[in-house]
């Protein structure tokens, strides 16, 4: 999709008014209100719990006022940004998906890690998952090293929903990250300087698609709903647990770029992802990189936007909608007797009943 500059500088402006709020936050809330051990990551924290329906009740959106609708020439799904020659910028992403029927994780290390290392990231969290996470939800809100996106409400595959259930997929995240805010913009912690919460979105300015699927009606959706559908260039394969740490930070180091856009995962299904960013960031450091949010990379040059979504290549995620169909659940952990959603022998299983060639690297993409 080619998009006039004249466009381009007009569309950005709505992306830079947030952009804009990223760059003058400082730590002042953060520190306000979390001590170093309230943000510390706690031992066990990222295991994914299943069979756990406490939070499994539909957010209600009845009500809910959505953002004004993103400009014609940023819609559509976003893969990178196209910087100027010599802006060595990264954009690390982590998805922060749950299910119904489970608590998924939160992985301290990751967080603790880029803190200790001063890099920026950008989470995108499912409406669900900010609803069982509220006090990590609202720290994350305060720190000013991070952004918060919406990834749906239970990780649906949204190109199979009607438009009813469309809508609730992409609001409710909406609806408890502004619910989350509103509790934090309460506490006492907040009274002594309240002008820092204007400095944090009211609502999520950038959406992800779960498994890197969507249909012109979900990205209408998304897009009316006032964010930018960001996907990804770069995609590490975190969730396979064989997937190792160093397997996993050379796809950061090798493939990456400048304005490249990263996809890892924060939630217990990143495997091996807090060892792997231990080892990629000092060698993107090193070559020169630095690291920024979604929303400052899209300030910095020409987003490159798709009319579809994709992992690596257009189609390659059209298995989802056979596995969807299943209604098995996916990414199971081995550790608890279950196979990974989509591993190489389940991938040659569903080749043979739809009469075509498994696709290689599946199952590190099963749960984006």
């Amino acid at each position: 999709m080619r998009i006039r500059l004249s466009a381009l500088i007009v569309a950005s402006l709505a992306v830079s008014a947030h952009a804009r709020a990223a760059f003058a936050r400082d730590d002042v809330l953060q520190h306000a209100c979390y001590s170093p051990a309230l943000l510390a990551g706690v031992p066990g924290e990222e295991k994914v719990s299943r069979g756990v329906h406490t939070y499994d009740a539909p957010i209600k959106i009845a009500g809910f006022t959505q953002a004004p609708p993103v400009p014609e020439a940023l819609r559509g799904s976003i893969r990178r940004v196209d910087v100027p020659k010599g802006e060595k910028v990264i954009a690390l992403t982590f998805d922060l998906c749950e299910q119904r029927g489970e608590i998924a994780g939160y992985d301290g290390r990751i967080f603790d890690y880029l803190r200790e290392q001063g890099v920026k990231a950008t989470f995108f969290a499912g409406g669900k998952w900010m609803v069982s996470h509220r006090a990590r939800t609202e720290q994350l809100m305060t720190d000013p090293l991070f952004e918060v996106g919406n990834h749906t409400e239970t990780h649906a595959n949204l190109r199979l929903l009607n438009e009813a259930a469309i809508r609730q997929q992409v609001l409710a995240p909406q609806k408890a990250y502004e619910d989350a805010r509103a509790d934090l913009a309460s506490k006492q912690c907040v009274a002594a300087s309240p002008e820092d919460m204007r400095s944090i979105p009211a609502q999520p300015t950038l959406f992800r698609f779960p498994y890197g699927t969507c249909n012109p009606a979900s990205l209408k959706a998304v897009n009316d709903a006032g964010m930018l559908a960001i996907q990804w260039d770069v995609a590490t394969g975190d969730p396979d647990p064989h997937e190792s740490a160093e397997r996993i930070a050379a796809a950061m180091v090798n493939e990456a770029k400048p304005g490249s856009i990263i996809v890892n995962h924060a939630n217990g299904r990143g495997w091996h992802t807090a060892d792997a960013l231990r080892i990629a960031i000092p060698k993107l450091k090193a070559k020169g990189y630095t690291f920024v949010t979604v929303s400052e990379l899209m300030t910095m040059g020409k987003p490159v936007i798709k009319s579809e979504c994709y992992d690596r290549k257009t189609g390659d995620v059209n298995r989802y909608d056979f596995l969807w169909a299943l209604k098995k659940p996916l990414n199971a952990s081995p550790k608890a007797g279950a196979k990974v959603a989509y591993t190489p022998l389940a991938a040659k299983k569903v080749a043979v009943k739809k009469n075509t060639k498994p696709v290689a690297r599946a199952a590190g993409q099963s749960v984006n």
